[in-house]
């Protein structure tokens, strides 16, 4: 294809019409246009080169693979339908199309461009660096991801699996905590069953709504940002929430309600005063609104409190005439919750068995005997013994700061 045609097509994309905004793909495109005008000038067009050679060696050399990166990130209609028997002839016929005009896009190298040049700009370009084109099938490719798109996502989905909740949208997390489920040793058994649970709703069954609530620093939080990171290859994507948010989350469900994923939304410290609105929107989203709950969507929630609305003794000594009622009406949101895990102090047999397994992950060369002596001392001054703590104490030993 001349530069005028790839120039025309790159401009009428239809099913990939996102990846314009795209700030490589556009510098390619603007190089092309300079190229294809009626009488090139050379300045203009080493310049349009250049950003857009600069831009692409950001990411790496090779243009083709570049390209096809962003083809197969690209959300639209087609990937987006993928998993529910497609989007319908018309557009899988223009997704084939743009296919092969891509690709043909994909393997244009500098000098194909200049040869359609003038001689005098093609004299005047010819110090540019070359960037690399290399052999793709993108049809083969993008079919492969279609087919793996409850595991891969599209568009955002596909690039990252942690997400925050700003203004009603989604933002994904680009450095979210790389904690492991191994790192966190002893309260295997407690996590066995959100483990089970996460199981579920990555194959389709019913997915009980989590909370995990116990002492602090028992790494209850720590477990959920875990289980996402060790399911993510499975399709699981984590959604934090804040609890000023949870009136937004009725709309964020029915978005994700169709998408091939699987989302756990993640409420932290979660608790609430007798009168805070948000504790409605709560219970409508767990169980109780005229909206059936998504299949793909479950709530992890973590808590200090077995019970999430504080009450005081005032409260219970209140002018409230159906007292019952009332007191009903605050234990409803914990039950709720189709599954409730709990994480308690450890004990010192498990203590000493943290500290054991986490002195062995961070390398830390202490007689056991030493080990448990000065683990515990420690935790007496840190105000009681917790995973947090002994994570804390063995980190001390690691960079041998003396305490």
């Amino acid at each position: 294809m001349g530069c005028k045609t790839l120039s025309a097509h790159l401009h009428g994309l239809v099913v990939f019409r996102g990846i314009l905004q795209d700030p490589v793909v556009a510098r390619f495109g603007r190089m092309l246009d300079v190229a294809s005008a009626p009488a090139p000038h050379a300045i203009p067009f080493v310049e349009a080169a250049a950003e857009f050679t600069a831009a692409l060696f950001e990411a790496g050399a090779d243009w083709t693979a570049y390209l096809l990166d962003v083809i197969l990130q690209n959300e639209n209609i087609c990937i987006r339908k993928a998993a529910s028997g497609g989007a319908g002839a018309l557009p899988q016929s223009c997704l084939a199309a743009e296919l092969k005009f891509l690709q043909a896009l994909g393997t244009t190298g500098l000098d194909d461009i200049l040869k359609e040049c003038p001689p005098a700009l093609q004299a005047e370009a010819a110090f540019l660096p070359r960037w690399q084109v290399s052999t793709a099938d993108f049809a083969a490719r993008y079919a492969e991801r279609c087919a793996l798109v409850a595991k891969k996502g599209y568009g955002l989905f596909a690039q990252y699996h942690v997400f925050t909740v700003e203004d009603g949208a989604l933002t994904p997390v680009k450095f979210p905590d790389p904690q492991r489920l191994s790192e966190l040793p002893g309260y295997e058994k407690e996590r066995e069953r959100i483990l089970l649970n996460t199981k579920a709703l990555l194959a389709g069954l019913p997915a009980n709504n989590v909370l995990l609530y116990g002492d602090a620093g028992t790494g209850k939080s720590s477990t959920v940002k875990a289980v996402a990171n060790e399911f993510a290859p499975e399709g699981l994507r984590l959604v934090e929430v804040k609890k000023n948010q949870l009136y937004q989350l009725p709309a964020l469900m029915d978005s994700l309600a169709q998408n091939p994923l699987k989302f756990i939304l993640f409420i932290d410290d979660l608790s609430f005063t007798a009168n805070d609105d948000n504790f409605a929107a709560l219970k409508a989203i767990l169980e109780g609104s005229v909206g059936g709950r998504s299949q793909n969507v479950v709530v992890y929630a973590t808590s200090n409190r077995r019970h999430l609305i504080k009450e005081t003794l005032t409260d219970r000594a209140g002018d409230d005439i159906h007292e019952g009622d009332t007191r009903q009406e605050l234990m409803s949101l914990s039950a709720r919750f189709g599954l409730t895990i709990t994480f308690l102090q450890p004990d010192k047999a498990r203590f000493e068995g943290i500290l054991l397994e986490l002195a062995r992950q961070y390398n830390v060369q202490l007689p056991s005997d030493q080990l448990y002596i000065k683990g515990e001392a420690f935790a007496l001054r840190a105000g009681g013994r917790s995973p947090r703590v002994a994570k804390q104490f063995i980190e001390l030993c690691k960079a041998s700061v003396k305490f």
